[in-house]
């Protein structure tokens, strides 16, 4: 008999119901150029406009807010490159309660900033030579908190799947849906959604090329562990699927593309420049595949999520004149 799945397609809408009036409904863009580009009609649900600028907010609250509140009043706790630290110290603060944040040292910045402002506590780790897990475990039994995962838990994949439910709403059925992959939270809850509401529909993840932790383990059949990557994506810059998320993906996507870095700053340079939004590396992986033409057999309607946009003015003009500078010299 097989066990049960973890997440449901109930569970995303009890989410949602959740989330009503906490949330952002974020839009969803077109773009004639972009159509003609990639000869498709492309559907971007714009995450980038979520509260603390990713969606991450949508897990973490829907995990936040179904904590008992003798436990809210002790606090919670997260380990995160960055969106997810963001995510948990609000919805900490929208519930009236603290947060202590696990961060990279090299975390951006601009990420440990707005955490931070948010009024969380960072306490920070090596990414390359320590495990987040170990510390982030130890930090919540050590505290009393409860620590709520970026991705592995039933309750943020629920949470993610919110934005997946709020782009069929708007576009009604899709022939593909494309969707960042970092541990496979946001991945796993659009999968759920997405074929609930359409069984026919295929489900595309997009991994940067040094981060194919997830692809290599479809490949094989079993989760795969890889050197933490180094990646402009730093919000994909991950090891391994999630131990909760990578059956649900297993089970329900499709195909996983890469995108290269200069594939990554095209996108973010024609979202600026044609759509007018501002994408993280991150947040543009989607579109980037799109755009170099990493899908097989492309659908004729096509849904993308574009994750997030923390990105500060100086990194992001850094990158989008490397990525001038490097195709002039391509091209010279």
């Amino acid at each position: 008999m097989a066990a049960a799945q973890p997440v449901s397609f109930d569970d995303v809408r009890e989410a949602a119901a959740r989330l009503d009036g906490i949330a952002h409904r974020t839009p969803v863009l077109t773009s004639r150029t972009l159509n003609a580009l990639v000869g498709a009609e492309v559907f971007i649900k714009c995450e980038n406009f979520q509260r603390i600028g990713a969606f991450k907010f949508r897990g973490a609250y829907n995990a936040a807010a179904q904590l008992p509140a003798e436990q809210l009043a002790k606090g919670i706790t997260a380990y995160s490159s960055g969106n997810h630290a963001q995510a948990t110290a609000l919805a900490a603060r929208e519930l009236g309660t603290t947060a202590v944040i696990l961060m990279p040292e090299d975390a951006p910045r601009n990420k440990m900033d707005a955490t931070a402002g948010y009024g969380a506590e960072i306490v920070t780790y090596d990414r390359y030579t320590q495990d987040r897990t170990v510390l982030g475990e130890a930090l919540a039994v050590e505290r009393g908190l409860a620590l709520i995962p970026p991705y592995d838990h039933p309750h943020v994949i629920a949470g993610q799947g919110t934005a997946a439910l709020e782009l069929f709403a708007e576009t009604g059925e899709l022939d593909a849906l494309v969707v960042p992959v970092g541990g496979g939270g946001l991945i796993a809850g659009s999968a759920i959604t997405a074929t609930a509401l359409h069984p026919g529909i295929k489900i595309i993840g997009v991994e940067p090329e040094a981060g194919d932790d997830t692809k290599r383990s479809l490949a094989g059949g079993e989760r795969v562990t890889i050197p933490v990557p180094h990646t402009i994506a730093d919000g994909q810059a991950l090891p391994t699927p999630g131990e909760i998320t990578f059956p649900i993906n297993q089970r329900l996507v499709n195909a996983i593309a890469l995108v290269s870095d200069d594939d990554i700053i095209d996108a973010m340079r024609f979202a600026f420049e044609h759509l007018k939004i501002v994408l993280e590396p991150s947040g543009a992986t989607a579109l980037a595949a799109l755009m170099a033409r990493r899908l097989e057999h492309l659908p004729r309607r096509i849904g993308i999520i574009a994750s997030g946009g923390n990105i500060s003015a100086q990194r992001f003009a850094e990158l989008i004149n490397r990525g001038e500078h490097d195709g002039a010299a391509a091209t010279g």
